[in-house]
């Protein structure tokens, strides 16, 4: 499943490189963009595992920048 997603407060270009980078890293996850300048992330992954995956992307975003939130509607 891919879908795109509206990121809130994200500040930096750097954080939005860290942040694709750790949820790259998620079990599950095919592919991940985290754009700064269209404040967007994009996510390819397992249907099963879809929501638990967006939970742990949400913990990472925090981490990295804690301002930042994820708009899932």
């Amino acid at each position: 499943m891919k879908k795109v997603f509206k990121l809130e407060d994200l500040d930096c270009a750097n954080c939005a490189a860290k942040m694709e980078r750790a949820i790259a890293g998620i079990e599950g996850v095919r592919e991940v963009s985290v754009s700064f300048m269209t404040q967007k992330l994009t996510i390819d992954a397992d249907d099963e595992k879809f929501e638990e995956i967006m939970d742990k992307a949400e913990k990472l975003c925090k981490k990295v920048e804690p301002d930042c939130r994820i708009i899932r509607k």
